[in-house]
């Protein structure tokens, strides 16, 4: 690992010569980490909240639910989009729904301003989860994808979703308009878990690598060694994506446990993600590990 820490749930934009990594908090951080690195190899760990308030949507009651899973985007006027995860302040039909929401900064350090309201909720299907950023280098286009966070919803065992009947746990394409705020028109599912996925499939990362579609994401449950970074390929935006036959990262490759919630760099070549590590004083926590990558098509 590449920071010694707890560092879950990594995003990476670079700006400049300088690369940024955002994470779930962390000791001493209540909202989201931040870490940076001139290099992609040596990181320091910044002490500041990048996003000290979130959306009066939010239940801050929830403790750590207060702004997970974040990911950062530059948008063409140069100012910067912090999207992240929260439990949502009202009654739901399900324990702890997360809704995804917005929020800006004119700089990359922040600290970013939340928008009022969620982007997404799902709220009858448990809840909305681990939002991230894509800007189409073809048509221009401004997305996000997310989770619906049908395991919320689900039964029990592993992830809450192993025993029958099991939930869907759709990845959702949403249009946005060009400062990455506001839905247009409706979400549409890319790719959902099938039985090689265990309970679920999550943390989506869209990149174009060519004239491909590259969908980044994890199966399994994040919680055990079996997590994974896995990855499908489409020709358009909406799909269909097809599945790698196996994952980029899982348990025991390069002595990995528990590889998960990719980030990739906007050119493809450059990966952070989390995974298990004992730290002194922290004990098995999830860490940062960064992998340079290469897309063959």
């Amino acid at each position: 690992p590449v920071l010694k820490t707890t560092f879950a749930d990594p995003s990476i934009i670079q700006v400049n010569k300088t690369y940024y990594s955002f994470a779930t908090a962390g000791p001493g951080i209540y909202g989201i980490q931040i870490a940076k690195s001139d290099d992609f190899h040596k990181w320091e760990h910044l002490k500041h909240d990048a996003l000290p308030h979130t959306g009066t949507w939010v239940n801050h009651a929830a403790g750590r639910g207060s702004g997970v899973a974040p990911d950062v985007q530059q948008m063409a006027d140069g100012s910067f989009v912090l999207y992240y995860t929260a439990c949502i302040n009202k009654q739901t039909p399900h324990k702890n729904t997360k809704c995804v929401g917005a929020a800006t900064s004119k700089t990359i350090e922040g600290p970013y301003t939340p928008e009022a309201a969620p982007l997404a909720c799902h709220l009858s299907q448990g809840g909305a989860i681990d939002i991230s950023g894509f800007h189409d280098p073809t048509t221009h286009d401004q997305y996000v994808l997310y989770k619906v966070d049908g395991n919320n919803a689900g039964h029990g065992g592993l992830c809450m979703n192993m025993i029958p009947p099991i939930q869907a746990t759709p990845i959702m394409l949403q249009k946005v308009t060009p400062n990455g705020l506001t839905a247009i028109g409706t979400p549409i599912q890319i790719l959902d878990r099938d039985d090689t996925d265990g309970p679920l499939v999550e943390a989506p990362m869209l990149r174009k690598y060519g004239n491909k579609y590259v969908l980044f994401f994890s199966s399994n449950c994040f919680s055990s060694p079996g997590y994974d970074v896995s990855y499908a390929v489409a020709d358009n935006i909406t799909g269909p994506y097809r599945k790698a036959s196996e994952p980029l990262f899982a348990y025991g490759k390069l002595g990995l446990d528990g590889p998960g919630g990719a980030s990739v760099t906007t050119d493809g070549s450059k990966m952070v993600f989390h995974g298990h590590y004992s730290v002194k004083g922290q004990g098995m926590t999830r860490v940062l590990y960064t992998q340079e990558i290469k897309f063959d098509g």
